[in-house]
């Protein structure tokens, strides 16, 4: 009698056991990302980049090219750097060929040009594409309604901008054709990072 009371008591602490783990087990499953800092992406050299890294910056995303009529924009796109990287600054450029084939070089030919002709400094990526059907995951979310709702829509040309506070929201677009050392450009830039320095 003793030992099936036992045998009960040691069943019933086993189950009790296995409901209580079964909702943690399931919630340790990976997340999909849902926000832009919930993303990896690659270097221009091939090196894993967790977005996560750049939490508490404020960020200007941006797809290029190399041989576009908004190419010059590396050089307003430096210069903003330069002078808001002290602020909390980072520009994220996004090599893309959806456009006209105008980025049609390797990540080392785009590097090489991007350093020798226009001496840029800031983080360049891998080249991706930014259209379906191959859209990477990152522009997926950027253009997405749905993840986006303010500032979605596809991008229409090399250059297009977003950019994205602290938290990884995305705060403002500006179009392709739009040079970064804007006035409009630049009042928003100067408006997120006072916001952040609070």
């Amino acid at each position: 009698m003793q030992f099936s009371r036992i045998f009960t008591l040691i069943a019933s602490l086993a189950l009790f056991t296995l409901g209580f783990l079964a909702p943690h087990s399931a919630a340790a499953k990976p997340i999909k990302p849902t926000g832009i800092l919930s993303y990896t992406v690659q270097d221009i050299n091939g090196k894993s980049v967790p977005l996560s890294h750049y939490a508490g910056k404020v960020l200007l995303i941006v797809n290029t090219a190399s041989l576009c009529g908004n190419t010059p924009q590396y050089k307003s796109l430096e210069g903003l750097y330069q002078k808001y990287k002290g602020s909390g600054l980072r520009i994220l450029a996004f090599p893309a060929n959806n456009f006209g084939q105008q980025e049609p070089g390797s990540n080392a030919e785009i590097h090489q040009f991007c350093t020798a002709k226009y001496a840029t400094t800031f983080d360049l990526f891998s080249k991706i594409s930014v259209q379906a059907p191959n859209q990477a995951p990152l522009y997926t979310f950027l253009t997405s309604k749905t993840t986006d709702p303010k500032f979605g829509g596809e991008i229409e040309w090399n250059f297009a901008k977003f950019l994205v506070d602290r938290t990884g929201k995305v705060v403002a677009r500006f179009p392709a054709g739009h040079d970064p050392l804007s006035a409009d450009v630049v009042g928003v830039v100067e408006g997120e990072l006072k916001k952040a320095a609070r």
